[in-house]
């Protein structure tokens, strides 16, 4: 059985699976599925709905960690987390700082920010507080260097490559201002945009993000 990333291209959390799948050289098929999907096939494979999740030989996976570190485990080839168990903690760690202190912090502002709604001012507030700490204390951790986690390319610029755009344009969008102005995420995303993997991964997500945005229009009020 063929590896099956499930999901759409449009989702962060599904490009961060699907670029590390293609950075490996893993062969995997994709399967379009959407989120607030409730039938119990989806629901069975992953339990919240949500996206991604991975179809394997010995069952699904659900949770990008999870998918990840799977796919590290089970296809050891271009290793993307170092050896050394503290050298790999530390790629762990940006990873999981990217996405419970930015990328998560900054959602709260998607619906204004890319869809139309409207996020109340308190909200606002709040959420310009924790993203702020949140770019403080993710420049201790990131090295840019040139990649985020030193000098080899590994699991954390996956992720964050995929998450630091949507933390820019949504502050810029609500605040005026990018909160990660102060690291050299501009020139990162350049290079990095440098990679056919990326680029790939890119060009689906915009395809993939305007068959989205069709669709909510069509929704009716």
């Amino acid at each position: 059985m063929t590896l099956k990333l499930c999901g759409f291209s449009a989702s962060n959390y599904y490009n961060k699976i699907k670029l590390q799948l293609m950075e490996k050289g893993v062969p995997f098929v994709e399967e379009l599925v959407w989120t607030g999907n409730t039938h119990p096939l989806l629901v069975e494979r992953s339990p919240m709905g949500k996206v991604p999740f991975l179809d394997t030989p010995q069952g699904p996976i659900s949770e990008s960690g999870a998918c990840a570190e799977y796919i590290e485990a089970a296809y050891p080839q271009t290793p993307l987390l170092p050896a050394d168990p503290y050298a790999a903690a530390k790629v762990r760690e940006i990873i999981l700082h990217s996405e419970l202190h930015l990328e998560l912090v900054a959602r709260n502002l998607y619906p204004e920010a890319f869809f139309g709604g409207k996020v109340s001012d308190e909200v606002k507030e709040r959420t310009h507080k924790l993203l702020v700490k949140g770019a403080h204390s993710f420049a201790k951790l990131a090295k840019f260097a040139p990649y985020v986690a030193g000098a080899e390319f590994t699991l954390a610029d996956c992720a964050v490559v995929v998450h630091l755009p949507l933390v820019s344009s949504a502050s810029k969008i609500i605040y005026g201002e990018d909160v990660l102005a102060a690291l050299p995420v501009r020139e990162y995303l350049k290079k990095m945009g440098e990679r056919p993997t990326l680029q790939k991964v890119n060009t689906d997500r915009k395809s993939s993000t305007e068959q989205m945005l069709a669709m909510r229009s069509k929704k009716p009020a």
